[in-house]
């Protein structure tokens, strides 16, 4: 008697899959990307795909079917099935589907997160502001749980209900941050998207300074872009992009640099 809710739940869980597979299949019959839903992103590729750059905003990132990795600074994170990708602020980052093929191919989802509806969900919630501010990546994975899945593939089904979406796609959503935050990223999700940690600021300098690496860098120039003082550009910013990184701002710009200047001529 024991063994069985834990039996029901796998298959729960394993139904769910199967699900997630089909209906983004069903909604991409061709490799690419797709926005179906206000917020919700689709992609699907028959064969690996080689470093691609972009830039993340405050996503859910889901995998059905395959595997990706993305690269961010000195780090890299791989996902699959088993595990979610979860992002809390715009940041510039190098990705590559690993496992795919015409038989299998990768298929995945990413629900954009609007800091408004992350902040509405936490006060309903009832959940602080955290008072101490951590230091937490702005990109981290973790396990996929049965509950999260299952609120996702709830989503999934409004692709094929779209006199639902109106009402229930803002329910979902809010389940799918609410899920989010009462799990393992839950912490760094209040730090980060909206109470404190890394502000909208020091966002827009990350992007600025990793789009323009090839560039001489001015502080002067970048303070003045952003409307803050060169005093408080460098109290936040070295701190802040180092935890996001892993390394210190110029050594990355160095590490980029040399990237470049390694690979082949085009």
């Amino acid at each position: 008697m024991l063994q069985k809710p834990a039996e029901r739940e796998v298959q729960r869980v394993q139904t769910n899959r199967e699900e997630l597979i089909e209906r983004i299949e069903r909604a991409m019959h061709a490799d690419g990307v797709a926005q179906p839903l206000p917020g919700l992103h689709l992609a699907r590729s028959s064969s690996p795909l080689g470093p691609v750059h972009g830039v993340f905003e405050p996503s859910l990132c889901v995998i059905a079917q395959g595997s990706k990795e993305i690269l961010l600074g000195e780090s890299r994170y791989c996902y699959d099935p088993f595990h979610y990708l979860l992002t809390t602020i715009d940041l510039p980052y190098t990705g590559q589907v690993l496992e795919a093929s015409k038989a299998r191919p990768y298929l995945s989802l990413r629900l954009s997160l609007a800091p408004t509806l992350v902040s509405s969900v936490m006060v309903e919630a009832g959940h602080a502001q955290p008072r101490d501010q951590a230091n937490v990546r702005a990109i981290s994975v973790s396990p996929l749980d049965g509950n999260l899945l299952d609120a996702v593939v709830r989503l999934t089904r409004l692709l094929d209900a779209p006199d639902d979406v109106p009402i229930l796609r803002p329910l979902l959503t809010q389940e799918i941050i609410y899920r989010l935050l009462m799990g393992e990223q839950g912490t760094r999700l209040r730090h980060l998207a909206i109470l404190g940690g890394y502000t909208t600021h020091i966002a827009r300098a990350v992007v600025q300074l990793r789009k323009n690496f090839d560039q001489p860098l001015r502080i002067e120039d970048l303070a003045r872009e952003l409307g803050m003082s060169v005093s408080a550009l460098h109290h936040h910013f070295n701190r802040e992009y180092k935890s996001l990184f892993g390394v210190p701002p110029m050594r990355d710009v160095q590490r980029l640099r040399q990237a470049t200047l390694a690979l082949p001529d085009r």
